[in-house]
């Protein structure tokens, strides 16, 4: 079916996606229309009822098959009614006749008036006993209503106002247009809601009829010429503005001109659908003539309107057709629109998922084409995500952009091994196996050994780097190692020296487990991967006659030997502290710290030999010398900072009394032990010793330190005794409610003093018990009598043995 977007629509506007999609109703409907021409048409969720020029109705199915005809007029069908139920059907036909039917049921009201009869409309529940009612139009308005003895009696709503020429009904309300406007009819309250009056008297309502549409059971939306309504609203009236007016009352939200006549509407969402009827004028004859009919999705405004989408469609004969000749139908429950024409039915409906990713195909947006389908795989029906992405990665091929279809090979194609040895083969031919080898599946899945073995031979021809970092990279049982050694052999035999491929081969002689042959190119490349090859394969065997050699290309080994285990190279840690010291002094006291293995006195020896100050300071300290080496900062590196901080490490007394006496009259000194000292030894020591007189520098801020010091040392203990106090409370809280806790006393506890069981044998006996918080027990005339000077009792076995309570639960634990 053709479709083509408005003119309205510019280069830029057109490049957006269509709403809607059409396709011609065919089957039955296109041999009906062959011989007869479409005058009406009304929708069901479940099938269709066409009604024709020559006074037919036939019931379709939604692919347009005809499941029923009747033969109700030889003149034209003007309106065909259907209930919600579907079970029920009203029509009438230019010569007058009015039948209403059950299309499952022997129920039917049958009637000719002497005027042509042009709208019918059945109560919405029809199938109903209490609602057996339906309207008429022709001159006037009549109601229909079957009486309780099944006879039909007729009531007219309006008459006098020219022909009643479109009617819809829904819930308890009726709108209806004649030549002077629409009204709304409320058949509970038997009122007239209101009257909208026509706004261009100057159309032929004949040929220009009023569209009228339900959005829902209050909302009315009216098109008639180039105006639409939107919407008109049936609300109640407020009790107190009643008096003598209808209980409901319309009003209209929105209200809008268009740019061509309206055939019909229809709602979608919060949207409109209009079917509009052209008239152009010829550019050669200067002549106005009848264009495509157009289907617009309109979002209305309060005084305007917002066109969604436009599309000017091709149906079969529009070019004779005129406005009245147009009608739109619609399904609510699918969201399908009916274009319904003499010569003609197109439908239309909301586009789907599929056809999103049509359209983004066509367009050849095929990234956004994938994830609109990764997105919606449970909704897809016609597409598949590993089409989509297999069409993506030919688009990219095809441009050109080789690297960005290799990547792209890795979320496509996934696991399935097929497919990606197909895409390498596909990228063979066009000289891209390069673009492709970074992505190769190297685990889940693992391709044919030819496929990589391919790649690594088309890397060799062109570039030594490229394959030396494959080799690297992919694990060596991904392809036949042997071939792959004897292709770079074969190119070694042109160029003998190429360090790249000498180190490759001895990668690949690595994997191979042919370490003799590895180990002989790296010595020969005296590349320092050969220590890690060594220590990796435990190969110090083949290199004792070579360690000379090893140490001449890499004069770091034993530092990084070291590094890596600290005990290895032991046997070479004596010799390690004169390299150091000779070659590498930073890295001589981090050796000295780390190594358990090095001689001490050895150590000390070299390091007072070359004046090393700080080696020798530690090899002191760690030797139980702290005293010489604190003389040993003092004296030759006059380091105060660093001699208070190696007095603090040794925590010893004697030491700080030393530091003293040799800061005692150099006043820099003085001012760094001020400053440091107060939290290992008592300041006033200090402050005592020093001579009247002498210059300090910036004692005052010294001593002012220590009172700040003081003062922080003071609050520190205030809170750590809060804490303490505390604790202590709650704790006695604890242990007062334990022991305000009773005491189980039962016939196994026994009188600590005769030993005999504390309850008696006859419960009835009278009886006194003394049970303690120590949990010992006794017969009360077991206990001594308490002494005059206190009535308090005591235990008399944690008295004397000077337990506290409790006691008793721990013997009994012991």
């Amino acid at each position: 079916f053709e479709v083509f977007k408005t003119k309205a629509y510019d280069e830029e506007e057109s490049e957006e996606e269509p709403k809607l999609k059409y396709e011609r109703l065919s089957n039955g409907v296109t041999e009906i229309l062959q011989k007869d021409a479409a005058s009406c048409m009304t929708v069901h969720d479940k099938f269709l009822a066409l009604g024709t020029h020559y006074g037919k109705v036939y019931l379709l199915d939604v692919q347009g098959n005809i499941t029923q005809k009747f033969d109700v007029s030889p003149v034209k069908i003007n309106q065909i009614s259907l209930d919600e139920s579907g079970e029920h059907m009203g029509v009438c036909s230019e010569d007058g006749k009015v039948q209403v039917f059950g299309l499952y049921s022997g129920e039917e009201f049958h009637e000719t008036f002497d005027c042509p009869i042009k709208i019918i409309a059945v109560h919405p529940h029809f199938v109903r006993s209490s609602c057996k009612q339906f309207v008429t139009g022709g001159k006037k308005l009549l109601l229909f209503e079957r009486s309780w003895m099944n006879r039909w009696k007729s009531v007219v709503l309006h008459e006098g106002e020219g022909n009643i020429r479109s009617v819809k009904w829904r819930g308890h309300l009726i709108a209806w247009a004649n030549n002077m406007g629409v009204k709304i009819f409320d058949i509970i309250s038997k009122q007239r809601i209101t009257n909208v009056p026509r706004d261009d008297i100057s159309l032929r309502p004949d040929m220009y009829p009023c569209s009228l549409c339900w959005k829902d059971n209050v909302t009315l939306i009216i098109g008639w010429g180039t105006s639409v309504k939107v919407i008109c609203s049936v609300k109640e009236r407020h009790a107190s503005e009643m008096r003598d007016l209808p209980s409901r009352y319309v009003e209209i939200v929105s209200q809008f001109e268009t740019e061509f006549y309206v055939s019909g509407l229809a709602p979608l969402c919060d949207q409109l659908v209009v079917l509009s009827y052209v008239k152009e004028i010829s550019e050669k004859t200067e002549r106005e003539y009848c264009a495509r009919p157009r289907l617009d999705i309109i979002q209305p405004l309060s005084e305007t309107c917002e066109e969604i989408s436009s599309d000017a469609l091709t149906v079969r004969g529009f070019q004779e057709n005129e406005c009245r000749d147009y009608h739109l139908e619609y399904s609510e429950g699918e969201s399908l629109f009916y274009i319904v024409s003499p010569r003609d039915v197109v439908v239309a409906k909301e586009r789907d998922q599929d056809d999103h990713i049509d359209w983004l195909l066509e367009k050849k947006k095929y990234e956004e084409a994938l994830m609109a389908a990764e997105i919606s795989q449970k909704n897809i029906k016609r597409h598949k995500i590993l089409d989509i992405g297999l069409a993506y990665i030919n688009h990219l091929v095809e441009r050109g952009d080789y690297d960005i279809a290799a990547r792209k090979c890795q979320k496509i194609l996934g696991k399935n091994a097929a497919l990606w040895e197909y895409e390498v083969y596909k990228f063979k031919e066009i000289g891209q196996l390069k673009a492709i080898s970074p992505y190769l599946p190297r685990g889940d899945p693992v391709l044919k050994p030819l496929i990589y073995e391919m790649i690594l031979h088309e890397f060799l021809e062109s570039d030594y780097e490229g394959f030396a970092t494959l080799i690297r990279e992919w694990p060596g049982d991904l392809y036949n190692n042997s071939v792959i050694v004897q292709a770079v052999r074969d190119h070694l035999k042109k160029d003998s020296q190429n360090k790249t491929l000498l180190k490759t081969l001895a990668e690949l002689y690595t994997y191979d487990k042919n370490y003799g042959n590895a180990l002989e190119i790296y010595l020969t490349l005296r590349h320092k991967d050969v220590f890690q090859l060594i220590h990796k394969h435990n190969l110090f065997s083949s290199i004792k006659d070579k360690i000379v050699l090893l140490m001449d290309f890499d004069s770091e080994y034993l530092h990084k030997l070291f590094k890596r285990d600290h005990h290895k190279g032991q046997r070479y840690h004596e010799k390690q502290i004169s390299l150091y010291a000779e070659y590498d002094r930073p890295n001589l006291l981090p050796f000295l710290r780390d190594s358990t293995h090095c001689p001490l006195e050895k150590a000390l020896e070299i390091c007072q030999q070359r004046n090393f100050v700080e080696e020798t300071v530690y090899l002191l300290s760690r030797m139980g010398n702290s005293r010489s080496a604190l003389k040993m900062i003092m004296e030759e590196l006059h380091d105060v900072d660093k001699a208070i901080e190696f007095a603090k490490e040794q925590d010893d007394g004697e030491l700080w009394e030393d530091l003293i006496l040799y800061s005692i009259d150099k006043p820099p000194f003085i001012t760094g032990l001020l400053n440091n000292i107060g939290t290992h030894v008592d300041p006033i020591l200090l402050i005592h010793r020093i001579k009247e007189g002498m210059e300090i520098p910036n004692l005052r801020d010294s001593l002012v330190k220590i009172l700040q010091d003081y003062n922080l040392q003071i609050l520190l203990r205030e809170g750590c005794k809060k804490i303490l106090v505390a604790d202590s409370l709650s704790l006695l809280k604890k242990m007062h409610r334990t022991q305000m806790k009773g005491v189980l006393v039962d016939e196994e506890n026994i009188c600590e003093s005769c030993l005999s069981p504390v309850l008696p044998s006859d419960a009835a006996k009278p009886f006194s018990v003394v049970v303690f918080h120590c949990r010992h027990m006794f017969h009360k005339e077991c206990l001594p009598m308490p002494s005059m000077n206190s009535a308090a009792q005591f235990c008399n076995i944690c008295s004397a043995k000077n337990r506290g309570p409790g006691s008793a639960i721990l013997e009994m634990k012991k």
